[in-house]
């Protein structure tokens, strides 16, 4: 299976997906229409010549995702946060005016988001880093040594990882984001794995993907284990500020890491990197949920608007004009 590098997001009802410096959002408005928006996104680094090094692409990439992620989530809020009143106001400003507002409230947008990057950066850091080992340390009053703070850290981590997943997968807000989550998924699968793009395929496919965040953010917790232990078994840091110092300095070259294990995942079907996937794919069980057909069709207007799977499937699958004749004939019943 070749991966299509197409990549997504679920966001207010609906799906944002991208492929190489394009991107789209569909959503479903309250009216049950699918609105599409196509935009490019060049990313924060105007030398692309960096995103060619391995760990440090990942860094960058990782950042990318958070401001592109946040952005499209406040793009399709603003289909559900206008009510009728503020429809009217708007109205009844002239075009200059209107002009103005719209400048303002994208100001404020980007504020809003720069912010909220941030903000998720840190709490991230601090939630499932510095957390950690701040709780660990409290073992050293009964007498325990580093290295066993360490491993009793790791094991913590793991813990407010997965209390995480279950509190959030909880909350019936969340519910239909993962059910969008799950039809992105679905729609890569089913191109990647040689299907027309249809509904009745898209949702016969697979909810879980190897290239999921779910399996990323996964990776970074086992990765900063591994990093952790051993960089603190060979080299030994007496004072408490500067342990947590070097906990968050880590922190990009373990997303980097990271980056380069989901990657390698997404790409290859060897059994020892397939098996190696299998837990983060696990807990994608937990962020995402089996779609209705309703939202498999803003899965697939969000691929479609970025990405040609048709001549996808002629390189890569040898019944390909089969399967395209096939979706062409269902969607012909359909109208």
């Amino acid at each position: 299976m070749k991966s299509s590098n197409i990549g997504g997001q679920a966001v207010m009802e609906g799906i944002m997906m991208r492929h190489g410096e394009k991107y789209s959002v569909a959503v479903r408005k309250p009216d049950q229409e699918i609105a599409v928006q196509v935009e490019s996104y060049q990313g924060i680094l105007p030398c692309k010549k960096i995103l060619s090094i391995p760990i440090v692409r990942g860094v960058f990439n990782f950042i990318d995702s958070l401001v592109l992620g946040t952005k499209c989530l406040m793009y399709s809020a603003t289909f559900f946060e206008e009510d009728e009143e503020d429809a009217k106001k708007r109205e009844a400003l002239t075009e200059e005016e209107q002009k103005k507002e719209e400048e303002k409230q994208k100001r404020q947008e980007n504020l809003l988001m720069t912010g909220t990057v941030i903000f998720s950066v840190v709490l991230s850091v601090g939630l499932f880093m510095v957390l950690p080992y701040l709780i660990a340390s409290l073992l050293r009053t009964a007498g325990a040594g580093e290295y066993l703070i360490t491993v009793a850290e790791a094991f913590i981590r793991i813990l407010l990882f997965l209390g995480y997943l279950v509190l959030i997968s909880r909350m019936e807000d969340i519910q239909r984001v993962f059910m969008y989550h799950g039809a992105e998924h679905k729609c890569i699968n089913c191109v990647e794995h040689g299907k027309a793009l249809t509904v009745e395929n898209v949702m016969e496919s697979s909810r879980l993907h190897k290239r999921c965040g779910t399996s990323f953010l996964f990776f970074v917790i086992i990765v900063s284990i591994v990093f952790f232990i051993g960089f603190f078994a060979l080299v030994p840091v007496k004072t408490l500020w500067m342990r947590v110092l070097i906990r968050v300095l880590l922190v990009p070259v373990i997303a980097g890491i990271s980056y380069e294990i989901i990657r390698l995942a997404g790409r290859s079907e060897n059994p020892l990197v397939c098996l190696l996937s299998k837990p983060g794919m696990a807990m994608q069980k937990m962020t995402t949920r089996e779609p209705d057909a309703d939202m498999a069709e803003v899965a697939i207007a969000a691929v479609e608007a970025v990405f040609d799977w048709k001549e996808y499937l002629r390189e890569n699958f040898p019944d390909a004009e089969e399967q395209i004749e096939k979706a062409r004939e269902k969607r012909n019943e359909n109208i």
